[in-house]
This record gives C-alpha cells, sequence and structure tokens, in this order.
C-alpha cells in the first residue's frame, strides 16, 4: 500500500461512539464552511418523514465514486468512516490528488431510521443494549431494496423517496465505484463485489487480520451467495433469490418477494458502476472463523437453525397479534416484524439441505455456532422491536391524551412480556456466546482499508466496470 494511504490509516481516532443523524449533519456543514473551495454539501431528496438527505461533493480528478452510510439505519460503522475520510480528504489535497476521483459522499442514508437506533448509539455496547433499541425496517421500506425491477413474474415498481433520491443522484453523476458500507451485527468480516477481483483478495484479507478481527467463516448470509474466495462473494441481486426460490419449488414468488432490487444491480445495469461492500461485526466471538469439524453435520445445524427460528416466529407472530388492533398500520415495529417473521425461503432451504450432499458432511465449528447461536442473536434483535412497537403506542397515547383503559392495559402487558422474553434470550445469549465488542477505531480502518484498494484497483482495470 502506498505511504500516503498508510498514513492516512495510522491517523483514525480512537472513536467510542457513533454519531447520531443531527451530529453527522452539522459536522458536515462545518467542513463545508472550512474548505468551501473544496467541499459543498447539496440537497438530494427528501425522506419519508419530510427530512433533507445531504450529499457532500469533495472535488478532485476524473474518476467518479458514490460512498453512502446507513443503507440499513442500524448499520452505522459507515457513517464514521466517512466522518474521518472526508475531513482528510478536504484537509489533504496530496491525498486527492493521488486518489484522482471526485467523491459524492451521504453519511447517512436511512436518516429516519438512523434516529429510530440513536437509543443504543453511545453505548453500551452488549447484546443487551443493542438488541433492546434496535430499529431495521420491513424489507419494502428499505431505502436499498426497494429500486424498480422486472424479473419473470416479480414486478416491483415502488420506490420509497429515499430510493427515488438516489436513483436521481445515481443518473446524475454515473459513479465508476460505489462502496456501500453496510455491516453485520455479529460474526466476522466479509464482501460483496460486483465481479471477482482476484488481484487484491489478499489485501482485503489482509486488512481485518492486520486488527485481530476475524472473517466470517461461518455459513453465507443467504444460502443462495456465491462464493469467490474465503468470505468473499458475488455481489447479491434480489434475482438471485428468485433464481433460488424457483429451483427449490417455491410457487408464487412473485407475490411472495415483497421488495426490488438494490443500487448494486441498479447503477450497474444502467451505467457499469462497480460496487463493493465491506461487512463488518459489531461483536464477534472467534469460533466464527474455526473451521475445526463440530460433533453435528452441516444440515443437522442447519436445519435445527431453521426450527428453532420458525418456533421464535410463532411466538412473535402470536404476540404482535394480541396488539395489532390497537397499532397503527405504519408503526414501524410492527411493519417490520409482520415481514421479519415470514421466512419466505424457508421451504426452499429446507430442500436445498436435503437434496445438496455438502449438508451431509460434518458441519465446522464455525458453520455449527453460526446456525445455533449467532441466528439467535439476529432473533434478538426482533424480540427488541417487540417490546418497541407496543411502547411505540403507548408514547403516543400519552402524547395525544388519549384515555383508553382496555387499550392501555393490553399495550402494557404485552410490553412487559416481551420485555420478559426478550431478557430471558439475552441473557442466554451473554453466556453462551463469549464475544469481545470490537472497537470503532478498527472498524473504520478496516472498511477504509479495503475501499482504498478498490479504488486503486478499479483505476487500473476499467473493464470491471462493464455492465453484468
Amino acid at each position: 500500500m502506498k505511504a500516503i494511504y498508510e498514513e492516512l490509516l495510522r491517523g483514525i481516532p480512537d472513536y467510542r461512539e457513533f454519531l447520531t443523524a443531527q451530529e453527522l449533519d452539522d459536522s458536515s456543514a462545518a467542513l463545508a464552511r472550512d474548505y468551501p473551495d473544496v467541499v459543498s454539501v447539496f440537497s438530494f431528496g427528501k425522506t419519508k418523514e419530510g427530512r433533507t438527505l445531504n450529499c457532500m461533493k469533495i472535488a478532485g480528478g476524473p474518476h467518479v465514486a458514490l460512498m453512502f452510510g446507513c443503507p440499513h439505519p442500524n448499520e452505522p460503522i459507515g457513517t464514521m468512516m466517512l466522518e474521518y475520510f472526508t475531513r482528510a480528504l478536504a484537509e489533504n489535497k496530496a491525498l486527492r490528488d493521488e486518489l484522482d476521483y471526485t467523491w459524492y459522499i451521504v453519511k447517512a442514508w436511512d436518516y429516519d431510521g438512523l434516529m429510530l437506533n440513536e437509543k443504543w448509539l453511545k453505548g453500551p455496547y452488549t447484546l443487551y443494549n443493542y438488541s433492546r433499541n434496535f430499529f431495521r425496517p420491513a424489507g419494502f421500506k428499505q431505502v436499498d431494496w426497494t429500486f424498480p425491477i422486472d424479473y419473470k413474474e416479480l414486478h416491483f415498481h415502488s420506490p420509497i423517496p429515499e430510493t427515488q433520491a438516489m436513483m436521481k443522484l445515481i443518473d446524475e453523476i454515473r459513479p465508476e465505484f460505489i462502496y456501500s458500507l453496510h455491516n453485520a451485527g455479529f460474526g466476522g468480516v466479509y464482501w460483496y463485489e460486483t465481479a471477482a477481483t482476484p488481484e487484491i483478495w489478499d489485501d482485503l484479507h489482509a486488512a481485518p487480520l492486520s486488527q485481530d478481527v476475524p472473517m466470517n467463516l461461518g455459513e453465507p448470509e443467504a444460502p443462495y451467495c456465491q462464493l469467490l474466495a474465503p468470505a468473499i462473494y458475488k455481489e447479491l441481486s434480489i434475482t438471485d433469490e428468485y433464481d433460488y426460490l424457483e429451483k427449490y419449488g417455491t410457487k408464487n414468488i412473485g407475490q411472495a418477494i415483497k421488495v426490488g432490487s438494490c443500487s448494486a444491480d441498479y447503477a450497474n445495469r444502467r451505467w457499469g458502476s462497480f460496487t463493493m461492500l465491506t461487512e463488518e461485526p459489531y461483536f464477534f466471538d472467534r469460533r466464527i472463523n474455526d473451521l475445526s469439524p463440530a460433533d453435528i453435520t452441516r444440515g443437522e445445524a442447519a436445519l435445527e437453525g431453521l426450527d428453532w427460528g420458525a418456533q421464535a416466529n410463532r411466538f412473535l407472530s402470536g404476540e404482535l397479534n394480541k396488539t395489532i388492533q390497537y397499532m397503527d398500520a405504519e408503526n414501524p415495529f410492527r411493519l417490520a416484524l409482520e415481514a421479519f417473521t415470514v421466512n419466505r425461503s424457508e421451504e426452499a432451504t429446507r430442500n436445498m439441505i436435503a437434496s445438496n450432499p455438502d449438508f451431509a458432511k460434518p458441519a465446522t465449528v464455525a458453520e455449527k455456532f453460526d446456525n445455533l447461536l449467532v441466528k439467535k442473536f439476529y432473533k434478538l434483535l426482533q424480540y427488541g422491536m417487540l417490546i418497541r412497537a407496543n411502547e411505540l403506542e403507548l408514547e403516543r397515547m400519552r402524547a395525544a391524551g388519549e384515555v383508553n383503559p382496555q387499550k392501555e392495559a393490553a399495550l402494557t402487558a404485552a410490553v412487559a412480556a416481551a420485555t420478559q422474553e426478550h431478557k430471558k434470550l439475552a441473557d442466554y445469549l451473554e453466556e453462551a456466546i463469549d464475544y469481545e465488542v470490537v472497537p470503532i477505531r478498527k472498524l473504520v480502518y478496516i472498511q477504509l482499508c479495503c475501499g482504498l484498494h478498490m479504488a486503486e484497483y478499479l483505476k487500473a482495470h476499467p473493464e470491471k466496470r462493464v455492465s453484468v
């Protein structure tokens, strides 16, 4: 790596907390005031709740890059990387010249959703506190999964306002490189890329290893992920899920899938843009990259995980239905739970496990850990949203001065029941998982380091931008 990039990485501050949406906006405005010849901030749209979406432009070379944080609102690691990187670019002309890109930066794309995560942003960073204050919208309300698409029997043409704004921005700037700053909650580091880049895979792998953060060598986040190299996958599209469901016998797929495509797919089809994601966790257990054999087959582990998930979904949906009559139709936690407690790929996945000989082999420790514990962590997040769905309606009652003893009693009882079950599962996971909290500085380092490698690579390999 070039010396100027190594110096940049050494300068990352020891961040101790994440910034709120307003703090990010204030910082961007201050940077534009301090460096008006280099930095500008402009509105590129509105959120569904009417808030302004801001994009920062940092003048540079002829290559064009788009980077955005919070494509999911519970994923603010990228906001901190962008907080550091934008100031470094503004202050350092040599860095801008070396990179030779003009940068378009959206620090928080799902601005409304980030605000619903603010209670955990300042810590403490525990499984309990994160899950208790967590929010992630239903798929058809997600900024990065409501791009229009027509594929076989899937026809989606309901992009939400944030998605419409990003479509317009992409069409205006036609980026060569898109860095979509997602992050996982638990596990290890892994990547997605539009096309294979084997020349820099060793560099990507080296980034987390240099920070003593493991790669995620357990199960992929979706069974249809195409593995290119250890922990490196081909970019996902909703068409991959469609084909997977079709292959393993799901009926009425066009009706089962309630979402659209993503920014990576949209930008590549229209402008040949290359997208990379560097997924990294807040928490990890070193079992996530243990490839030694476990005491169970991969299929047995996967089926046990599916069975537990189905049982948890029945509990969540049953509890939600007890008070759903008192919930607003647009309660964001209600909508999320209604979506996330339906596993549209469960039947296909069971069929795949039964027919794929890889699942008859012994599981690795990483695969067993992923199926039996990491999946419970992600379901814990929905237990937290069940509490919040009911709490929100109680807050609205108080704010409006509504007097309805029956409604209040039902919602209060639902909060108590959900809180008890959430704490029970959280306590179990706190005991069963020997997790470490990754310092924010390390997360920023990994994401920025990988982004620098890809930015350099794409300048030297323009053929990777050919639409696929």
